[in-house]
């Protein structure tokens, strides 16, 4: 029997490398279709964390049972153009690449912060990027906008295990998330950029101050509309 060139076994191996990136894609799909109506029970990072701590706190509750200055909170902490684009902030990257790649707040949309907390992996290699812009418009394809704001407030970190504003809302204020004011939603939402280091319960002076303006931003997208796309009518 003829032994096959180093060409045909690179053909082949390329062809088997191929095959096996469709099956991950179909599979890709498959899951992101999935939990556009099916609540996802966890993610790769609320895994390692309860294996670290021993447990977590998280408890998921539909966006109807979310108070509505949390919806508002949050986007106007975190991406408040989050209705009127299609996954990326062209605005906020030009800003960064203007700024000489210098990270800036709201860069990053709500999409694809939910991309890799939920699909990924922690990490910041090239391909980890790629993924994370692949399954950002995966998302954006198969998800309604009110859907990635309920999945993304079910798992964000607000504090060391605290995963999810029900769990948050209870562990900071002993309320249910359906009960909570503008203030509280806003000292909330400004400690999600680093949510083991601040706290809403104690937040320090540059805390306050960023929550008063994100009340500002709060007030400013339900009145020009910017929040339509995930408003819950029956709680306004």
């Amino acid at each position: 029997m003829r032994k096959p060139s180093l060409a045909e076994r690179l053909r082949s191996l390329s062809r088997w490398f191929l095959k096996a990136l469709g099956v991950l894609f179909v599979i890709q799909i498959g899951l992101v279709a999935l939990f556009s109506i099916v609540d996802p029970p966890t993610d790769y990072y609320m895994l390692t964390e309860a294996n670290r701590l021993g447990s977590i706190r998280q408890e998921w509750v539909p966006i109807e049972r979310i108070s509505p200055h949390m919806a508002r909170a949050v986007v106007a902490a975190e991406d408040a153009n989050f209705c009127r684009h299609w996954g990326f902030d062209m605005g906020a990257i030009r800003k960064v690449i203007d700024q000489g790649g210098r990270r800036l707040r709201g860069a990053s949309t709500i999409s694809q912060q939910l991309a890799k907390n939920l699909f990924l992996w922690p990490g910041r290699s090239w391909l980890r990027k790629a993924l994370e812009a692949e399954t950002t418009l995966l998302i954006e394809a198969f998800w309604t906008k009110k859907r990635i704001l309920e999945v993304y407030l079910n798992i964000v970190e607000f504090d060391k295990g605290v995963f999810g504003v029900q769990a948050a809302s209870k562990w900071y204020f002993g309320i249910d998330a359906a009960d909570l004011s503008l203030a509280q939603a806003a000292r909330l939402a400004v400690v999600l950029p680093d949510p083991k280091r601040r706290s809403a319960a104690r937040p320090s002076a540059g805390l306050r101050k960023r929550a008063a303006a994100v009340m500002d931003g709060a007030r400013t997208i339900a009145a020009d509309g910017r929040d339509l796309c995930f408003r819950v009518l029956k709680n306004n």
